[in-house]
C-alpha cells in the first residue's frame, strides 16, 4: 500500500529508509520536490505534498530535527496514514533517544538505525486498525428507534398542545425571573455575569475575618483573566526549557497574525504563514528564560527573510552579457494589471540598461489603450536627451518599434525580437497592454505572446498597495500562461516589479503575498517618479518594517 517511508535529518542525512513491494522507481525525485517547494520556503503549514501521481505526507520533529515523510499512490484512500506517521514518530523517537540527543553529522552518520522490524509491526497494526473501522451497516428497523414507538405515543391530544404551552411558558417565565434576579445576595459573595449575561459565576472574595471587599474582588478577576499582569504573569511567560506545544503558541500567533494583516499581507497567506511557524516550533525545547513571544516572533522574522530571499540567481546584467555572447537580443516582457506602472517602469528599468552600457528597443505591444505608444516614444525621445547619440557612435541608445493601434501584439512582439536581432540591439524590452486577471479574451492575448516569442524573462508589475488582491491577481496571470500554453512546462511569472513602495510606509505586506504566491523573487522596486528611483529588494529591511509595531 505504502510506496515508500524515510526518515532524515535536517541537514539531509537519511537515517533510516523503507520502499514498498514491487515499487523500482526512486523516492529521491519526490523528497528533492518536497524539500524544494515546501520546507525550504516555509510552505510546512499543510502536511500533505503532490508530486506527479504520488501523494505524500510529512511531519516535522523539531526536538531532534529529523523530517519524517510516507509516500502513497494518489487514487488510494489511506485513512490510517496521519496516525501511523505520529506513531512511528514516537516508536522512533524512544528507541534511538540517545543516539539523536548527539549532536553533529558525523555522529549520525557513525550509528545504525535499523528499524525495519518496529516498522511492519507499527504498519500490520495501522492496516488491521483501518479494516476493523471498515464503513458500518444499516441498521435494521428493530434497531431503530422508530421501533420503539407505539401508536398512542404518536397520537397528540389538544389537552396535550395546550398543557405543553403552558409548560413552555412556565419554564420562560422561570428564566426571566432567574435573569431578573441581579441583587446581591446577604453572603460575602459577588454575582459576576459572564457572556452577556448567559451564566453566572460567585466569585468569593471575602478575608479570614469576613470582611467582604469590592477592591479584592477586582484584584483577584485582575490575576485571574490578565496572564501577563505581575510577577507571576511574567514568569508564566517563560518557557523553561520545556517543549513547546500548539497551545503555548496560540495566543501570540494570533497577535502575530491580525498584526501581518495589518500591515497588508493577504489573510490567507499570513494564516498559512502562523501555520508553517507552529508546525516549525511545535515540540521544540527552548531554552531557561526565554519567552514563547520572543521566540515565535524570530521564528517568524526568519521564515519572512527566507520567503524574500530570491530562490534563483537573479542577475539580469549578466544574462544580457550571456546572450551578447550568442549574438542575440535578451527579452524582458512586462504583464500586469491596468495603472499600475508597466510603461513607467519599463522606462525606469531601460535608463538602468543605458547606464551600465546596453542598447535597448522598446516594443510597443500595448495596442488597446489610447496614448501607450505616444507615452513610450516620449521615454525614448527623454532617455535619448540624456544620452545622446554622439556619446555612444552617432546611434542612439533607445528606439521605439511600433506598428500603431488595434494590431495583433504576439506579432508586433515577433518583428520587433527580429529587428533587434537584425540591428544588434543587447535587449528588446516588451510593453503590453493592462488587463484584469478576469479578462478571459486579454489573457489568452498574454499567453500567446509569451508562448510564441518565448522571452528570456517574464516580468509580473505590481502596486505594493494591494492586499489580498494581490494573491488573485499573481494565481489568475499564472494559471492563465499555464491553460493557454502550447509546452508541456509553461513559461509562467519569472519575477515581480512592485511599483509605488514609497508610499505605503511601513505596510510592505504586499511583497511578502507576491513572493509566498509565486515563488519568485521581486527583482526591482519602484520608489519614485524618476527615472533614478529604481531599487533592488533589501529583505531584511522589509521584515524589519513588517515586525515594527
Amino acid at each position: 500500500m505504502l510506496d515508500f517511508f524515510t526518515i532524515f535529518s535536517k541537514g539531509g542525512i537519511v537515517l533510516w529508509c523503507f520502499q514498498g513491494a514491487g515499487v523500482t522507481e526512486s523516492f529521491t525525485g519526490p523528497v528533492n520536490a518536497l524539500i524544494r517547494s515546501v520546507i525550504l520556503q516555509e510552505r510546512s503549514g499543510n502536511s500533505s505534498f503532490s508530486h506527479g501521481g504520488l501523494s505524500l505526507k510529512y511531519k516535522l520533529d523539531n526536538e531532534f530535527e529529523l523530517i519524517f515523510v510516507v509516500g502513497f499512490q494518489k487514487i488510494l484512500t489511506l485513512t490510517y496514514v496521519d496516525k501511523f506517521i505520529n506513531d512511528v514518530q514516537l516508536r522512533f523517537r524512544d528507541r534511538y533517544k540517545n543516539e539523536l540527543e548527539q549532536k553533529g553529522a558525523l555522529k549520525l552518520l557513525n550509528n545504525s538505525f535499523e528499524f525495519e522490524n518496529d516498522f511492519k509491526v507499527l504498519l500490520s497494526v495501522a492496516e488491521e486498525s483501518s479494516k476493523a473501522r471498515g464503513p458500518a451497516g444499516m441498521r435494521t428497523f428493530e434497531q431503530s428507534g422508530k421501533s420503539q414507538k407505539t401508536v398512542k405515543s404518536m397520537i397528540e391530544t389538544k389537552g396535550g398542545d395546550k398543557g405543553k404551552e403552558q409548560g413552555g411558558k412556565k419554564n420562560k417565565n422561570a428564566k426571566k425571573e432567574g435573569k431578573c434576579s441581579l441583587s446581591k445576595p446577604k453572603g460575602k459573595q459577588n454575582r459576576v455575569w459572564n457572556n452577556g449575561g448567559s451564566s453566572t459565576r460567585d466569585l468569593d472574595y471575602s478575608d479570614k475575618n469576613g470582611n467582604g471587599s469590592p477592591n479584592g474582588a477586582e484584584q483577584n478577576l485582575e490575576a485571574q483573566f490578565d496572564p501577563g499582569g505581575g510577577l507571576f504573569g511574567m514568569l508564566k511567560g517563560l518557557v523553561g526549557s520545556k517543549s513547546l506545544t500548539r497551545e503555548d503558541m496560540e495566543p501570540v500567533l494570533e497577535k502575530m497574525k491580525d498584526h501581518l494583516i495589518a500591515k497588508n499581507v493577504a489573510a490567507d497567506i499570513a494564516s498559512q504563514l502562523c501555520d508553517s511557524v507552529a508546525k516549525k516550533l511545535e515540540g521544540k525545547v527552548m531554552g531557561t528564560f526565554t519567552t514563547v513571544a520572543s521566540t515565535v516572533k524570530q521564528a517568524l522574522q526568519d521564515s519572512l527573510v527566507q520567503i524574500l530571499q530570491p530562490k534563483r540567481r537573479v542577475d539580469i546584467l549578466r544574462d544580457v552579457m550571456e546572450a551578447q555572447s550568442q549574438r542575440r537580443p535578451f527579452v524582458i516582457t512586462f504583464c500586469g494589471v491596468n495603472g499600475v506602472g508597466k510603461s513607467t517602469n519599463l522606462a525606469k528599468i531601460s535608463f538602468w540598461l543605458i547606464e551600465n552600457g546596453f542598447t535597448v528597443l522598446i516594443a510597443a505591444c500595448d495596442t488597446f489603450r489610447a496614448g501607450a505608444v505616444e507615452q513610450l516614444r516620449t521615454h525614448q525621445r527623454r532617455l535619448n536627451s540624456l544620452h545622446p547619440p554622439e556619446k555612444h557612435g552617432g546611434r542612439p541608445v533607445v528606439q521605439l518599434y511600433e506598428k500603431g493601434y488595434g494590431k495583433d501584439a504576439a506579432g508586433i512582439a515577433m518583428e520587433a525580437i527580429a529587428y533587434a536581432r537584425n540591428q544588434a540591439f543587447d535587449v528588446v524590452l516588451v510593453d503590453t497592454a493592462g488587463r484584469m486577471q478576469d479578462n478571459a479574451p486579454l489573457m489568452t492575448a498574454l499567453a500567446k505572446l509569451i508562448a510564441v516569442n518565448m522571452p528570456d524573462l517574464v516580468l509580473f508589475v505590481g502596486e505594493a498597495l494591494v492586499g489580498n488582491e494581490a494573491v488573485d491577481q499573481l494565481v489568475k496571470f499564472n494559471q492563465a500562461l499555464a491553460d493557454h500554453s502550447m509546452s508541456d512546462k509553461p513559461r509562467l511569472i519569472d519575477g515581480i516589479v512592485l511599483t509605488k513602495f514609497d508610499t505605503i510606509d511601513d505596510k510592505v505586506g504586499a511583497a511578502i503575498s507576491m513572493t509566498y504566491i509565486t515563488g519568485q523573487p521581486i527583482v526591482f522596486v519602484g520608489t519614485g517618479q524618476t527615472y533614478n528611483d529604481l531599487r533592488s529588494l533589501n529583505a531584511r529591511a522589509v521584515v524589519s518594517a513588517l515586525m515594527k509595531a
